[in-house]
């Protein structure tokens, strides 16, 4: 890792003896509201994460990329995650196929989970178990104005069994014992992440229970990928008049477009416009995705590189709990993105545009559900702007 944290920060990285990892608290990664890179991000001569960090490297890449590359070093992971096979799948839409045989075979098994509402079970495995070495640092951003609502604290800990390098999990306080149901405050702490970066592949995701979820413990997944993907420029159309929903109707799944171009200003009313979107689904028991990701404005088909503000896209699919062993990938947020994980080296030679687009529409609610989710939601954003 060329770059490091300034000296004069803290270490975001363990003592060398091992002993003293459980004497050493986590690290506070604190930022104000100036770090958060809003313009100039582009796709241009991007170079591989974390290996290779270019000079406008942002603070929170170096701390990241640094710690978690230490943690593989140090084998707290459940395999050494090497460079992936990757290829484009030829078509219209782009989808990003990248084979990891040992994140399918290795990965905990998914908790027993019937229910997109399943309450804290505090005897299952949750996060308040982790080895104190695979936290990273704690996300702490600076104090707010007094009549502005404090961000929550935000572990920053290792996936073990990652996706890609860098994948990380964002956990508020786990001695809360918070099931996976989106929170506001958590929410805008994933958003302000993606800004904090200064990759454009650096992206954040919510999978709810019945999406893929596989622990019940409030937590997002934030991951680097050198790619593209189809989400970041596809077409919408507004739902509402005052522009706040608007739809994806374009492949691999048609999702709903929340935008903004001002974040430094709207992070925490888009937080919130999102999560009563996010909560009518939890309530009506219908599984969910979000995904976060630097991106076009609303509206015509933009190209991929005008990253000029924050997409968030939100899916509601069918409930599906547990691992499919037999399909070539399990569709979460990174699929209906467009960055499909294979776990089998034969799916991964024979997978075709229309075999995944097959299984990722197989997860999606029926035409007539679908319609009354859009019509609810549409609803939701007509009542916030009365």
């Amino acid at each position: 890792m060329a770059l490091l944290p300034d000296s004069e920060e803290p270490s975001y990285l363990l003592p060398a003896d091992r002993e003293a990892w459980t004497e050493h608290g986590a690290p506070d990664f604190v930022y104000g509201q100036q770090e958060l890179v809003l313009e100039g991000v582009q796709w241009s001569n991007v170079p591989t994460v974390p290996d290779q960090l270019p000079p406008s490297v942002s603070r929170f890449d170096s701390a990241l990329c640094s710690a978690w590359k230490q943690r593989m070093e140090l084998g707290l992971f459940r395999y050494c995650l090497k460079e992936l096979q990757t290829r484009i799948l030829p078509g219209t839409v782009g989808f990003v196929a990248q084979l990891n045989v040992e994140r399918g075979i290795q990965r905990r098994h998914p908790q027993d989970i019937r229910s997109v509402r399943q309450a804290f079970d505090p005897g299952q495995f949750n996060f308040s178990h982790i080895r104190p070495g695979e936290i990273l640092f704690c996300l702490r951003p600076k104090p707010l104005l007094p009549d502005a609502s404090q961000l929550e604290d935000i572990f920053v800990v290792i996936n073990i069994s990652p996706l890609e390098r860098g994948h990380v999990l964002l956990v508020p306080e786990p001695a809360r014992g918070l099931p996976q149901r989106l929170l506001p405050s958590v929410l805008r702490a994933g958003l302000e992440a993606v800004l904090l970066s200064s990759h454009p592949g650096f992206r954040v995701g919510f999978n709810s229970l019945g999406g893929l979820a596989s622990v019940n413990h409030l937590h997002l997944h934030g991951y680097y990928l050198d790619h593209r993907l189809p989400v970041e420029g596809a077409p919408s159309e507004p739902l509402d008049e005052r522009g706040h929903l608007h739809l994806l109707r374009t492949l691999p799944a048609p999702g709903f477009l929340f935008y903004t171009s001002q974040p430094s200003a709207d992070l925490e009313t888009l937080s919130r416009r999102i999560c009563t979107a996010t909560d009518y689904l939890y309530e009506q028991e219908i599984a969910h995705n979000l995904f976060v990701t630097r991106g076009a404005p609303p509206g015509m088909l933009s190209p991929s590189s005008a990253l000029t503000g924050l997409r968030v896209i939100l899916w509601a699919r069918k409930s599906s709990f547990g691992i499919k062993e037999s399909e070539a990938f399990n569709v979460a947020l990174c699929e209906l993105a467009g960055h499909l994980l294979v776990k089998r080296p034969e799916d991964f030679c024979s997978l075709t545009e229309a075999s995944a687009l097959a299984l990722i529409q197989d997860s999606l609610l029926p035409p007539a559900q679908a319609h009354k989710v859009q019509a609810a939601l549409v609803a939701l954003m007509a009542q916030e702007n009365q």
